[in-house]
């Protein structure tokens, strides 16, 4: 068993290797368990499969935390979206003088590439531009697990307003998991960089029983936003029939603030515990039919 593990652990970076093949053997290391793509039945199979076949343009734009701006504002509204100071397509160009003393800097061309800057006083200015020298050399497709809705993503830096709230240390985060255009339940991540807790809600906001496998649970009960029927209404309008579609918001002050779109939750390669989920989960989610004559679905 340990030697399999091993073989996995250097067969997933063989780039070389055919998307199909690689996916397979990245899922097989992660999860444990075989990939099944001719009939995904599985949450994570199902998110995997529309990596290797749904290629609709308009995900490049959804997954890029800059274009995506324009998307919400014809959709709900610009007064949803956060505050931007400015993008940057090179990192000599960030003019940290200009911003004011407290901001977040983004990578839009990728997940987890951010920076808080909560006192620019106290900002180590060189370690900052390290960072984002390294976002700017990131490929979310190539480097995490061929997330085709980022491989096409001009790399690029923005500079939004830090937001808070009194009386929080992090602002809760509300994700709501939308199937076939409808949003189904939602994830809770609460005190995020901190502790990490997790949890998950139905739309009646019940808290259901399970989580993932590499988060603690949140074991007590999280108050209902007061804007928690606007976010749901906005995640549906967001949504607009894509197959799959995260879409995440923040409530500051009673206020929706758009925060982003995720077509791949954790890559799709960690399971939900208990297991009875990953099927629960992924029999809510129907797969776009594939022309017969193409294995790329292009049009939806």
């Amino acid at each position: 068993m340990k030697l399999k593990k091993t073989t996995f652990r250097i067969l997933k970076n063989f780039k070389f290797l055919p998307n199909r093949r690689l996916l397979k053997i990245r899922y097989r290391y992660y999860t444990d368990e075989k990939l099944n793509l001719e009939d995904p039945k599985k949450f994570n199979e199902k998110v995997t499969w529309l990596k290797l076949h749904f290629h609709v343009p308009i995900l490049t734009q959804l997954a890029d935390k800059f274009s995506v701006r324009e998307y919400v504002s014809k959709k709900i509204g610009a007064e949803y979206l956060n505050e931007l100071y400015k993008v940057y397509y090179d990192v000599e160009a960030v003019n940290f003088e200009e911003l004011p003393n407290s901001f977040v800097l983004k990578g839009a061309h990728g997940s987890s590439l951010n920076l808080i800057v909560k006192d620019k006083s106290k900002l180590d200015i060189a370690a900052a531009k390290k960072t984002m020298h390294k976002w700017m050399k990131h490929c979310q497709y190539k480097k995490v697990g061929l997330e085709w809705a980022y491989k096409n993503i001009e790399p690029k830096i923005i500079a939004e307003k830090f937001l808070e709230e009194e009386g929080k240390d992090v602002l809760y985060d509300y994700k709501f998991f939308c199937f076939n255009g409808e949003p189904k339940f939602l994830q809770i991540d609460i005190e995020r960089g901190i502790m990490d807790y997790r949890c998950y809600y139905d739309l009646n906001w019940v808290k259901l029983p399970f989580s993932i496998s590499k988060r603690p649970m949140f074991n007590y009960n999280v108050p209902k936003p007061s804007n928690f029927n606007e976010m749901k209404t906005l995640a549906k309008k967001l949504a607009d029939n894509l197959p799959f579609v995260r879409v995440d918001f923040y409530s500051v002050n009673n206020k929706t603030i758009f925060g982003e779109m995720t077509f791949y939750p954790e890559d799709g390669k960690v399971n939900f515990l208990p297991d009875e989920y990953n099927s629960i989960i992924g029999d809510y989610l129907t797969l776009p039919k594939m022309p017969e004559e193409h294995k790329i679905i292009t049009v939806f």
